[in-house]
């Protein structure tokens, strides 16, 4: 179902608020956050980073959509290129597509081995920590 324009600004103001509030408490405490945007092309993941950001500080909130990787890029470690674009304290990071596109469209497109795909599993949760 398809909302109205004014009933889709209507119900977005208070969430709207919260994220700015959510933003403020990173700001005062040093909170960095991590949003990671999953989906297809064309899924949105765009139009909810403008969304999610519309509201916030460029300076605090900031969208990281990276490029197919380098020749060089594919010879490092594969967290290697996110690492960079993380947030530092009390800032927002939205990324348009995340690592775990390694597990996902990497592995069905045949972008990567599975051998890869298994070294991905076994450090994705300590790169997280």
């Amino acid at each position: 179902m398809k909302l109205r324009r004014n009933t889709y600004e209507r119900l977005l103001r208070p969430l709207e608020r919260r994220l700015v509030e959510m933003a403020r408490w990173a700001s005062a405490t040093g909170t960095r956050i991590v949003v990671l945007l999953e989906g297809r092309d064309t899924a949105g993941k765009g139009g909810a980073a403008k969304t999610v950001s519309a509201r916030l500080d460029p300076k605090q909130c900031r969208t990281v959509a990276l490029d197919v990787p380098t020749e060089r890029e594919r010879t490092q470690w594969y967290f290697q290129r996110y690492v960079p674009h993380l947030p530092a304290a009390g800032e927002i990071v939205l990324f348009d597509r995340s690592w775990y596109n390694r597990a996902g469209v990497e592995r069905v497109m045949g972008f990567c081995t599975e051998q890869q795909v298994e070294h991905f599993f076994d450090q994705v949760r300590v790169f997280e920590q």
